[in-house]
Parts: structure tokens; C-alpha cells; sequence
């Protein structure tokens, strides 16, 4: 317990202010709860907290934007709480000088060892103001796995180390790349990207480091490499994996020293740039296979930066499709809907190229679909056409993943009490009787053969879950 210490609790919905505050009542002194703006600012005039902890959404406003001024001290750290699970909030709460961001749900033993650290120490001065009115910087989705990488990149807007991100090809590592330099200190510097595997090897020290006039044949002027180009901003390395190992050895004594030379040239240069790093590749491996130098991978590897491919995070995948609709739009594309089967299927179909396939399929559906509306086979068809079809999970799959995210949601919330092999039980038979009875347009004789029961046996459950045969 951290004798003597105020907590501050912010927060309207009283079922969760309860829950925390039996969480951390032991953690404090005193702890204090109110639920909204109006309340916070009247506690605040006569108490300063050691900590407070804030909603986001509350009655009366904005609990990030409204907290600069509202008489909490700069150097009192605050941790935010909240359901807009957005890179926007995770970096709103970083402009604030939060000490922490958690999403809703969170995990109170995560809460609490974050509360016993910021207790333990004073946060250094509010980050910068105008860092609230970032966006989300083209990263889109809710996901608990694009929660983790939000609050990474929140986390990087006030330090200048060096960034290693890895995934998939196709999981967004130049957009993470380009949120980190929005959001970071070199934001208003250049974001020069280079990609590793699409130079030569015999030119990338020359792409890097630039190179004089009659350095090599061909050479006719002066050029700037890379990280003069970037200089102030950030120099994003992307495909690093690919780098050929005589390259790696300068790029190491580069950032070892600060300094680098033209190829050609003699006199030192600053290198004033953040790098950035990204690859599909298992770095690792390359590191035990002799194809990549371990320092140069833990000079890189300072912050870790993990995408998760697109078949992990398919609760994102209607808000993804929604903004490729609204880029597509912004380039003459024609608006689309996408009914709910045809959302459906993108949703079951693995992406073996992630949201780059997805991207580059609903741009494609935009343009050949006959309607506004997107259907089933429309989307099936484009698959198919590219050779993509395969790719698509199973049914019996999808529903088991279905019942396996309600079962977990129901063993969370639940008191044990029992009951829930019942609940799913009529859920499924309602949604199973009223697609049976509309495709024989509700005739029960023909609906019980096609189910294989008993005509009076379904009577009797359309009875008990309160379905119309006549109109299901």
C-alpha cells in the first residue's frame, strides 16, 4: 500500500468505478471517485491527487481534452481508460503526459501493477499539446492485438529510439512506420522510406550514404543518400532482412557513431535521423544463420513492434473495408455496400496477403460489381478469378470460432451459475429453424424433413423460442 497517497477515479459507468475502486482501495491512502467533468473539476479545486485514472467518454465531455487546466499538476501521472480503442485516443492520452493507456476491457492485475508503478514515481512534463489532434494515421481497427501496437506507438512520441517492426507482408509496417514519425518528435522532418530488397547490392551504400561526383562509373554529379534526405525526420528502413551483409557493417558503424561519409567523400556528416526498420522476415534465424549481424539487429531491435496478420484481428475487418470504400471513393471509385453475406465471407477468408489482399480486393469489387450492393458472389467470384478461392476458412470452422468467442465472452461474465450450453442452444436452433422455414417459405412438413425431426417436436420449439413460421 502507498501510505498517504490520493487516487482519483473518474469514471461514470458505477458498476466499473466499483469494481476498481474495490481493486485499489488497498493500493492508497485515499481514493476518490466521481463521475464526470463537472465533478472532477469540483474535487480538484479543493484536493490534489497522487494519481488519477480517466474515462474518456464522459456525460459532460471528453476526459482527455478536458484535463489540461482542470488544476491536476503536470507532473501527477494519469492513466487513461478506455472503449474508443483507437491509435487517436492512445495518442490523445499520450499528449496529455499519461502515464498509461488501457482499453476496455483491461485486466485489473494489469491496472494495478500499473498504479503501484506510477505511484512510485513523478511523470516528467506533459507531452506536447498538439499531439491530441493527431488521427489515426491510416491504421484502422479495434482489435485486442492492434491495441498492444497503438499504445507502442503512443509510447514512442516522446523518445527518438530506434524501431524494429515485424510482420507479414502486407500487415501495414510503412503505415506503423509513418504513425510513429506523425506522432514523434521529428514529425515536422522528412519520412524518407527505402526498400532494401529493390536495390542492388552494389548500389545500396551509395542509395544510403550518397555519393560524390566520379565516385564510381556513372556517377556524373553529386547525390544525397537517404539519410541526408531524412535528415531532422525519419529514415524509415523497410525489407531490412535483405540487406546484404557488407552494407550491414557500415550501416552499424553508422549508428554506433552518428557519423557517415559519401562513397567517395571524406568529410564526416551528422546523421541526424530516427531509423525505423521493418521486415517479413525472422530475424532471429537470420541472426543464427551468419545472414545478418546480431549487433546490427540489437541496435535495431531497441523497440519491438509485432503486427499481427489479418486472420487474427478478423473483428477489424468491416471497418477496414468500410475505409478502403471511403479511399476508393476519394480517388473516383463508385460507392459500394457490401451485404451482410458478403461481409460474411470476407470475414472467413484467411488473407494470406493480409490488408494489402484485402485493400486491393475491395478496390477491385468497387469497380466490377454490376450493383451498389456487393454480394456474396461478387466477392467469391473475384477470389476465384485470382486464384485466391483456397484461401477461404471452412463453415464448421468459422462457427466454431464463433462459439468458441461467445463461450469465452459468457465464462468471463458469468457467475458460474450454469446455463450457457442452453442459451447457445436456442440460438442456434432459432437462427437454424428461421433459415430452414424461409427457403420452404414456411411450410412446417417440409421444414421438420429438411431438419430431420419430428413435425411436432418443431411445433413445439417454435412454440418455445417464440418464432412466427409464418414469418420468420
Amino acid at each position: 500500500m502507498s501510505e498517504g497517497k490520493t487516487i482519483l477515479l473518474v469514471e461514470d459507468d458505477p458498476a466499473i468505478a466499483m469494481i476498481i475502486r474495490e481493486t485499489l482501495v488497498g493500493e492508497c491512502g485515499v481514493f476518490a471517485s466521481v463521475g464526470s467533468i463537472a465533478e472532477r473539476n469540483a474535487w480538484l479545486a479543493d484536493n490534489r491527487p497522487d494519481l488519477v485514472i480517466t474515462d474518456v467518454v464522459l456525460p459532460d465531455g471528453d476526459g482527455i481534452d478536458s484535463l489540461p487546466g482542470a488544476g491536476v499538476d503536470a507532473n501527477t501521472p494519469v492513466i487513461v481508460l478506455s472503449a474508443q480503442n483507437t491509435l487517436d485516443t492512445a495518442v490523445r492520452a499520450t499528449g496529455i503526459g499519461s502515464y498509461d493507456y488501457l482499453p476496455k476491457p483491461f485486466d485489473l492485475d494489469e491496472l494495478t501493477a500499473s498504479v503501484r508503478a506510477a505511484l512510485q514515481r513523478r511523470l516528467e512534463p506533459a507531452a506536447r499539446a498538439d499531439a491530441a489532434q493527431a488521427d489515426s494515421h491510416g491504421l484502422v481497427g479495434r482489435a485486442p492485438a492492434m491495441q498492444a501496437v497503438y499504445r507502442t506507438i503512443a509510447r514512442l512520441a516522446s523518445n527518438d529510439l530506434a524501431v524494429l517492426i515485424l510482420g507479414e507482408s502486407g500487415t501495414g509496417k510503412e503505415v506503423v512506420a509513418r504513425a510513429i514519425h506523425a506522432t514523434g518528435l521529428r514529425r515536422s522532418g522528412p519520412f524518407v522510406a527505402i526498400n532494401m530488397a529493390a536495390i542492388p547490392r552494389e548500389l545500396i551504400e551509395a542509395e544510403l550514404f550518397g555519393h560524390e561526383k566520379g565516385a564510381f562509373t556513372g556517377a556524373h554529379s553529386r547525390n544525397a543518400g537517404r539519410f541526408e534526405q531524412a535528415a531532422g525526420g525519419t529514415l524509415f528502413l523497410d525489407e531490412i532482412g535483405d540487406m546484404p551483409l557488407e552494407a550491414q557493417t557500415r550501416l552499424l558503424r553508422v549508428l554506433q557513431s552518428n557519423e557517415y561519409s559519401t562513397v567517395g567523400g571524406n568529410q564526416a556528416l551528422r546523421a541526424d535521423v530516427r531509423v525505423i526498420a521493418a521486415t517479413h522476415r525472422d530475424m532471429r534465424t537470420l541472426v543464427a544463420d551468419g545472414r545478418f549481424r546480431e549487433d546490427l539487429f540489437y541496435r535495431l531491435n531497441v523497440i519491438p513492434v509485432t503486427l499481427p496478420p489479418l486472420r487474427d484481428r478478423r473483428s477489424d475487418i468491416a471497418a477496414l473495408v468500410r475505409h478502403f470504400v471511403e479511399m476508393g471513393r476519394a480517388f473516383g471509385l463508385p460507392d459500394r455496400q457490401f451485404a451482410p453475406a458478403a461481409m460474411q465471407w470476407l470475414e472467413r477468408y484467411d488473407w494470406p496477403g493480409n490488408v494489402r489482399e484485402l485493400g486491393n480486393v475491395v478496390q477491385r469489387l468497387a469497380v466490377l460489381s454490376r450493383d451498389t450492393v456487393v454480394t456474396a458472389r461478387d466477392v467469391e467470384t473475384i477470389l476465384h478469378e485470382n486464384g485466391e478461392g483456397g484461401g477461404a476458412a471452412e463453415p464448421a470452422d468459422v462457427i466454431a470460432r464463433a462459439v468458441d468467442d461467445w463461450a469465452r465472452e459468457q465464462m468471463a461474465s458469468t457467475d458460474g451459475e450454469g446455463g450457457i450450453h442452453s442459451q447457445l442452444e436456442a440460438i442456434v436452433e432459432a437462427a437454424l429453424f428461421r433459415r430452414v422455414l424461409r427457403d420452404v417459405r414456411g411450410n412446417q412438413l417440409e421444414a421438420a424433413r429438411r431438419l430431420g425431426i419430428n413435425r411436432n417436436t418443431l411445433r413445439k420449439r417454435l412454440g418455445q423460442l417464440d418464432i412466427d413460421p409464418t414469418h420468420p
